[in-house]
């Protein structure tokens, strides 16, 4: 499989983490790149950010318009119609991504997956199906689009799972990230979640807390 095109910036020479992160519907690679810097991460973490770009493809509810998108998005009621075969197709790009940073030297348990919105969802179902042990996962803003699909890997069943959400946010609304907190929790699976008085976007205080969540994930204990 061909690799995504992605944006990549190392913290420091020779890193021994990474953090893949999909942004949302309409952007591109380059959305999150200025976050890097805003997380402020300690000196001792050497880690390659990697934000790859999702492929354009028509998408549904923008009147069939081509735009970056991770998968096609039928409908926008509460309980939003997609399309999941798209979803796991991303999915195995992201694994490529993965496959890529282990085969650099990054072991698997140094590697957060990361999402915005769609690409919280393709994040989500890439990171609990899995074979091999991650770092984490943190997800912004988003929804479980695969609930029905997904079967977490005996290798993720301890998977660190960061989620944060807007309480004000129109167009994912917040009820959806508790559904997707509450079906993990569910599943046996551990999920830390905060919420943000802001919109659908992030907000400085809660890029101070993933930095947190970050720093606690990948550093020894």
């Amino acid at each position: 499989m061909d690799l995504l095109p992605s944006e990549r910036l190392e913290t420091a020479p020779d890193p021994d983490a990474a953090i893949i992160w999909l942004h949302g519907l309409g952007a591109n690679g380059f959305d999150f790149v200025p976050i890097v810097p805003e997380l402020k991460l300690a000196d001792s973490l050497a880690v390659r950010f990697v934000f790859p770009h999702a492929p354009e493809r028509p998408v549904t509810i923008n009147g069939g318009s081509v735009m970056p998108a991770w998968y096609d998005i039928l409908s926008m009621d509460i309980d939003r119609k997609v399309d999941v075969e798209q979803i796991i197709h991303s999915s195995d790009q992201i694994r490529a991504l993965i496959d890529e940073q282990i085969s650099l030297g990054i072991d698997s348990r140094r590697i957060i997956l990361a999402g915005f919105s769609q690409g919280g969802a393709v994040a989500y179902h890439c990171a609990l199906t899995d074979s091999r042990p991650l770092a984490g996962l943190m997800i912004l803003s988003a929804y479980l689009a695969t609930a029905d699909e997904l079967t977490v890997s005996d290798a993720n069943q301890q998977l660190p799972i960061h989620v944060s959400h807007g309480l004000q946010d129109p167009v994912v609304p917040e009820i959806l990230g508790q559904r997707a907190v509450k079906h993990l929790q569910a599943m046996g699976l551990t999920v830390s979640y905060q919420t943000w008085p802001m919109q659908h976007q992030v907000c400085q205080e809660q890029i101070l807390s993933l930095s947190r969540w970050i720093q606690h994930v990948l550093t020894p204990a």
